[in-house]
């Protein structure tokens, strides 16, 4: 096959193409998804880095990242009124300060917001130690920490072939389980160990070029692009149950892949049609293991593929340096700004209470304690997954807090960030599709993490 010439059925991979795989690939395994005891119990080894970080950097942290969001803020503003030619003929800046409108105010908001909270200043309900206050002070630290550290060393997952292998070792299973081409392993794969944005990008790419439908493109965009486990480390950090990480990541996989086999069988994602981008149907399955090969042999042939293809180091440590650069001055004035939002609704508006409210019953048949404080965290993921979490901190039951910060991370559609990805991209979904899939998921997660729940607690 074509892209596989430089490692042909004639050819033996070299000991550059093993190790080049082998090597930076374990390294990602054992810093991003392999547990290790620290003194608050079980923890990543990129956790450990990022606390270490946080002391280095603890007098100066939140003075740094006010500047980071103010920063961006203004370079937006720059780049919209002046179209200044060193950003738009570079496609990296250009795609970071170039944002839409919507974007542009919410980048707006969080500058605005930083500076008030930051000098305590302006209306008390935005900079007070339950709205900004909180978010500055107690998520943002903690965001740009993990950012760092996760940006930098992505690249050991996404770039020597890790993600191919698995993929190719998960094609059995994708098809008989969940209906999707074995190929959409990889953008779940490329989620939970990377990014969701970047499953999401995987997954608009190869619904550009004809290798999904319709329907594939919108259940793996909304199914599959999960929260990865670096967010999952933050979430977990919020709400004080660090040491509780690995049977908390366990209940949101086992979750995830509950609502992987329901949703999608659900309107309306179930009504979505098996057409490529084109307008044709699918005819036939093309994703077939060569004669001569088995999943792993055919994995490891595309993984050392994979590798072969790292021109040099220096542009794998650029394109870390890009991915941190991307969360740092990307994702916080988006936190920012529809973070201290939802807590202003939050704290001072009945809003996530009246949402909230029919989910009272359900968390009490579940057993689950402080209901009531828990159900006005139900809907407000929709706009930020780390809202949820952040309301949940002064739930005194430490099931509780459980409960709402895998749910947070389950329910997978908010619009910080997966929503408005989507949205931006081709993959064929709408706003209240989004909503619709967002309530879906907590109804179908919920039992299940609440279930677990009782098994831990």
């Amino acid at each position: 096959m074509k892209q596989f010439e430089a490692l042909n059925s004639k050819q033996s991979p070299s000991l550059s193409n093993w190790l080049t795989f082998l090597l930076p690939s374990l390294a990602g395994v054992l810093l991003f998804v392999t547990p290790v005891v620290s003194e608050d119990g079980l923890t990543i080894p990129v956790a450990i880095l990022a606390g270490m970080l946080k002391s280095i950097l603890a007098g100066d942290l939140i003075a740094i990242i006010t500047s980071v969001v103010v920063f961006t803020g203004l370079m937006t503003i720059v780049t919209k009124l002046f179209s200044p030619k060193l950003i738009y003929q570079n496609a990296f800046l250009s795609e970071l300060f170039d944002v839409s409108p919507i974007w542009f105010l919410v980048r707006m908001a969080g500058m605005a917001f930083v500076l008030f909270s930051f000098f305590k200043a302006g209306p008390e309900m935005i900079h007070s130690g339950v709205t900004g206050g909180l978010v500055l002070n107690d998520l943002m630290p903690t965001l740009f920490a993990v950012f760092i550290f996760a940006g930098l060393l992505l690249p050991l997952l996404m770039n020597f072939g890790l993600l191919e292998l698995f993929g190719t070792l998960l094609t059995r299973v994708m098809r008989p389980v969940f209906g999707l081409p074995g190929r959409g392993a990889i953008d779940c794969i490329a989620s939970w160990l990377g990014d969701g944005s970047v499953g999401i990008l995987l997954t608009s790419k190869q619904y550009e070029t004809g290798h999904y439908t319709q329907r594939e493109a919108a259940v793996i965009g909304t199914t599959f692009s999960a929260v990865s486990i670096t967010f999952s480390l933050v979430v977990i950090a919020q709400v004080g149950l660090e040491h509780m990480f690995v049977p908390f990541y366990l209940t949101v996989c086992v979750a995830g892949v509950v609502a992987a086999i329901i949703v999608p069988k659900l309107p309306p994602l179930s009504r979505k049609k098996d057409l490529f981008i084109t307008g044709e149907p699918r005819v036939e399955d093309d994703e077939i293991i060569p004669e001569g090969h088995n999943s792993m042999s055919w994995g490891l042939r595309m993984a050392l593929q994979k590798a072969s293809r790292i021109g040099s180091l220096m542009q794998v440590a650029i394109d870390g340096v890009k991915n941190a650069t991307e969360m740092v001055f990307g994702v916080l004035p988006v936190v920012m700004g529809i973070g201290t939002v939802a807590l202003i609704i939050a704290e001072y508006t009945p809003l996530f209470n009246i949402l909230g409210a029919p989910f009272v019953p359900l968390l009490e048949l579940l057993r689950i304690p402080e209901a009531e404080l828990a159900s006005t965290t139900m809907v407000v993921g929709f706009a930020d997954m780390f809202v949820p979490s952040i309301l949940a901190s002064s739930i005194e039951s430490e099931m509780t807090r459980f409960v709402i910060a895998a749910l947070s991370l389950t329910q997978l559609i908010y619009l910080s960030e997966v929503g408005a990805l989507l949205l931006g991209s081709k993959v064929p979904v709408t706003i209240i599709e989004l909503f619709i899939i967002f309530i879906l998921r907590t109804l179908v997660t919920l039992p299940v993490i609440a279930g677990m729940a009782h098994m831990f607690f």
